[in-house]
């Protein structure tokens, strides 16, 4: 298990918000730490420690800048999300991007619009393609929501959109946004069911809070899951150690 390093900008600032509380209405989401430090010292930081394959994550307007400081700080390092289209997508890349991550571009109007997914893959290649496929539980079922985590798709994270969403993207990126900034424990419902279900690799994100729960996903993931730890590190506020936490995951 892989520890995959987070930089998620808002408002031109690294934050750590509570997932479920982004929105549209003008009202701030809720925030768990805002940080001083500017998104190259994460990336330098992330550089150091050659973890590779974290991401950059754009929520709303006023991220460019920043998001392209953090990538020049580990050119080919960090992943990049947060609207990705076909248009910008090699912009991205040329601007030191290891990989592109999409969801509401190829989510268009509540279900996978294949034309787009297509015109990404002939843009930028599947190897260079991740699918965030960041979900909500809807009915007993889990539903790929986009629009900054506000709107559900049609699309079930199950076995068969797995099996079919694998043949355009080289990983997933999930979040399980029911649980996402809130420390109170993983999705374990989530995290079993990708175990069983993915086939190429898979970041976990959402509500680790501990060394336990690192265990219990180590364990539970069968070496298919890497994660990613946000708002209990203690790089942002929490009482997780960071470098603990790279050392558990690089055991």
């Amino acid at each position: 298990m892989k520890f995959r390093p987070c930089i998620d900008l808002h408002d031109g600032q690294v934050k750590q918000i509570v997932g479920g509380s982004l929105n549209d209405s003008g009202q701030n989401p809720a925030t768990n730490f805002v940080s001083s430090k500017p998104s190259s010292w994460y990336a330098n930081l992330y550089r150091e420690d050659n973890l590779l394959g974290g991401h950059v994550i754009k929520l709303g307007a006023n991220n460019d800048q920043p998001a392209k400081e953090a990538l020049a700080a580990w050119p080919g390092g960090l992943q990049i999300g947060g609207g990705i289209t076909a248009e910008n997508a090699s912009g991205w890349m040329q601007a030191g991007a290891a990989k592109i991550i999409v969801t509401s571009y190829v989510f268009s109007e509540g279900r996978v619009d294949f034309s787009r997914l297509e015109k990404l893959v002939s843009e930028v290649g599947k190897e260079n393609l991740v699918l965030d496929l960041s979900c909500r539980q809807k009915q007993g079922q889990y539903f790929v929501v986009t629009d900054r985590w506000q709107t559900f798709t049609d699309t079930a994270v199950d076995a068969d959109s797995l099996a079919q969403l694998s043949d355009y993207c080289s990983e997933f990126l999930i979040h399980g946004v029911d649980v996402e900034g809130l420390q109170q424990g993983m999705d374990e419902t989530l995290i079993a069911l990708l175990a069983e279900n993915v086939s190429i690799p898979c970041v976990y994100a959402g509500g680790v809070r501990s060394f336990e729960d690192l265990q219990k996903l180590k364990a539970a993931g069968n070496g298919k899951i890497d994660v990613t730890v946000g708002s209990a590190l203690d790089l942002f506020g929490g009482k997780l150690p960071y470098r603990r936490v790279v050392d558990f995951c690089n055991s």
